[in-house]
């Protein structure tokens, strides 16, 4: 294949159209490199560039901590298609830090709190978050669902709980703000919250908590209220 361009293959043996067709699983190191690479040098194609790279950077782990400068000493490697690697294998590193930190752990109200009470202080609006959890109640990640007039947030149980099927979440946790400051439910926060509990039990998402955020007083020193420690979202 060293003298032969991709576009020349049969469309089976194309690494592009393998991967669609059969996942990256299916591909060796040079096929996927040769995806990166994009084009060959003349002589050689893009899978025969990653072959010598494999040759040259006999493990994964070298090649990706070769530096640019080396990753051109590959003949035919010019420096976009070392910096293009070069990007690639950076994102290999950042999420290999990322699996090294565990999504925290949300199991208690304060939690969430403490993530939001600063955004929230500067809303003039209400502003409905979600947060989506695992089975071990970590993290995956926090959205903003909408945000309302004054007073008001209006949202659709569709709405609320796509997010957390697309994530394949097992529970979430809603919070949204009081501008006027007092984070006593009102008679829609509670019709809303019970509505969504019901819905997430046909769903098996647990809607594990609601948290209303809304300002410290003098006479009001906690500034949160939780449904569940109200009975509602239990």
């Amino acid at each position: 294949m060293s003298g032969t361009r991709l576009q020349d293959l049969p469309a089976g043996e194309r690494p592009r159209e393998r991967l669609l067709a059969h996942g990256a699983d299916a591909l060796g190191v040079p096929e996927l490199l040769a995806i990166l690479l994009r084009t060959g040098v003349r002589g050689a194609s893009a899978v025969e560039l990653g072959r010598q790279l494999c040759v040259r950077f006999p493990t994964l782990d070298a090649l990706c901590r070769a530096s640019i400068e080396e990753l051109r000493q590959v003949k035919g490697l010019g420096r976009d298609k070392a910096v293009t690697l070069k990007a690639a294998f950076e994102l290999h590193t950042r999420i290999s830090r990322e699996d090294r930190h565990e999504a925290p752990v949300m199991d208690r109200p304060e939690a969430f709190v403490a993530q939001l009470r600063a955004e929230a202080l500067q809303l003039t609006h209400e502003r409905l978050w979600i947060f989506l959890l695992d089975t071990r109640r970590q993290l995956i990640r926090r959205e903003i669902l909408g945000d309302g007039v004054l007073d008001q947030v209006l949202i659709h149980a569709r709405e609320v709980f796509r997010p957390a099927i697309l994530a394949n979440a097992h529970s979430i946790v809603l919070a949204h703000n009081h501008p006027s400051g007092d984070p006593t439910p009102s008679d829609a926060d509670v019709r809303l919250t019970r509505d969504l509990v019901r819905v997430g039990h046909l769903l098996h998402i647990c809607v594990t908590d609601h948290l209303i955020l809304g300002r410290r007083t003098l006479t009001r020193p906690v500034d949160w209220v939780s449904l569940h420690q109200l009975g509602i979202c239990a």
